[in-house]
């Protein structure tokens, strides 16, 4: 009886060992430290409706990885930096980002002001790729706005959304145009995009004015336009401002189109409007639409799929409704992940792979980025959209 109990304690112990043995590698691999992943977005401050969306996206995609085993069996980590929508604070905690949290590569900031203040650090010191949500062309046009060797953004170029947008006009028979631009960043940079492509397009501009992001009331710069006579009114910003001047338009009865940015595809914009917002036309990711988008087309299949994450399993929607910034998240986040999957963490590598990337269907279109273009994205990525009783609509003239 003792023998038999030596025996059975003696192979009990050995499937002990082999048990630990199989299992081992299996603990290790759940032990393995996270990749850290910056997200740089706004979450207070005039642009926090679209730094929240940011950010709810980025960790809706990094769970849904993890859950099906990380990069290479790796866990990504989510760490978080609140640029406050304000320059300097972005600077502040993309240096904490780096230098303390060690992260591989960021995604953000929100704003372009906040991605132009943080590039130079990005490009000079801390040389990880950043890919950026801003709207703004100025964070990889090179040249006196400096090189954008790390620097990679998600939403199309302003001189992109200008192209779509002059298009647009131009098929309408529509030439005579007023500009209203804000005083930012984003808004000097479309500002620029539109007078630069206007003789192209056969656009004359025959007034412009200029507001300030926190201005209550575009009301005289509006009566200033009217005096030109223009077809019709572009204004170039993001945020609240944009449903402001949409208010002042209705208030002074104007008859012409008013037309949007790509930005201002966004709930908050319809919210904040209210009636003043229908009939407000505007270039778009087909986001926006996608319910009205054929079979056929191959970003349908992706952007249900997002929708099934954001609407139906994570019900984000519920409390911060879809709008384009959503799908740039998505999009940043996957390009990232992509590129840690073909060669790691090593930053050098991985901003090679990421300007490489070629016929990547995305939520914001199919992406075919090169050296000399780190945004990868045509005018066939937009469709025109217009807000007919408070809903977005596929706008087909």
């Amino acid at each position: 009886m003792k023998h038999r109990r030596k025996i059975f304690q003696k192979v009990s112990l050995s499937l002990l060992v082999i048990l630990g043995l199989s299992l081992f590698p299996l603990c290790e691999a759940e032990a393995r430290e996270p990749i850290k992943i910056g997200v740089l977005v706004a979450l207070s401050g005039p642009a926090s409706s679209i730094g929240t969306s940011t950010k709810l996206v980025t960790k809706m995609v990094v769970d849904r990885i993890n859950r099906e085993g990380g990069i290479n069996g790796q866990p990504l980590e989510l760490v978080v930096g609140d640029t406050e929508s304000d320059p300097h604070r972005a600077i502040t905690e993309a240096r904490r980002l780096v230098e303390k949290e060690n992260v591989v590569a960021i995604i953000g900031p929100t704003r372009t002001d906040e991605g132009m203040a943080v590039k130079p650090y990005i490009e000079e010191t801390a040389r990880i790729p950043i890919i950026m949500t801003v709207g703004g062309d100025r964070v990889i046009a090179g040249g006196p706005f400096g090189p954008f060797r790390y620097t990679f953004k998600i939403p199309q170029r302003n001189t992109t959304a200008v192209k779509k947008i002059y298009g647009y006009l131009r098929e309408q028979n529509i030439s005579r145009v007023a500009l209203l631009t804000a005083t930012d960043g984003f808004g000097q940079d479309g500002l620029s995009a539109l007078e630069g492509l206007a003789e192209e397009f056969g656009m004359e501009i025959v007034s412009k004015e200029s507001f300030s992001v926190t201005d209550t009331d575009m009301t005289p710069q509006l009566m200033n336009i009217g005096e030109g006579n223009p077809e019709a009114l572009i204004c170039w910003t993001i945020g609240p401002a944009g449903a402001r001047v949409a208010l002042n338009f209705r208030q002074l009865e104007f008859t012409m189109p008013l037309i949007q940015c790509h930005g201002q595809a966004d709930p908050e914009y319809i919210e904040l409007a209210g009636y003043a917002a229908n009939g407000s036309i505007m270039p778009a990711t087909k986001l926006m639409v996608h319910h009205e988008l054929p079979e056929i087309d191959p970003q349908k299949a992706v952007i249900e799929n997002f929708m099934t994450y954001y609407r139906d399993i994570y019900q984000y929607d519920e409390r911060h409704p879809i709008n384009a910034h959503s799908g740039y998240a998505w999009d940043a986040t996957y390009f990232l992940a992509n590129a840690l999957r073909q060669v790691g963490t090593d930053s050098e590598a991985l901003r090679s792979i990421i300007e490489h990337t070629r016929g990547y269907v995305g939520i914001s279109g199919i992406f075919n980025l090169t050296p000399e273009d780190h945004n990868g994205l045509d005018v066939h990525s937009l469709v025109m959209v217009r807000v007919e009783e408070g809903q977005w609509v596929l706008h087909q003239p």
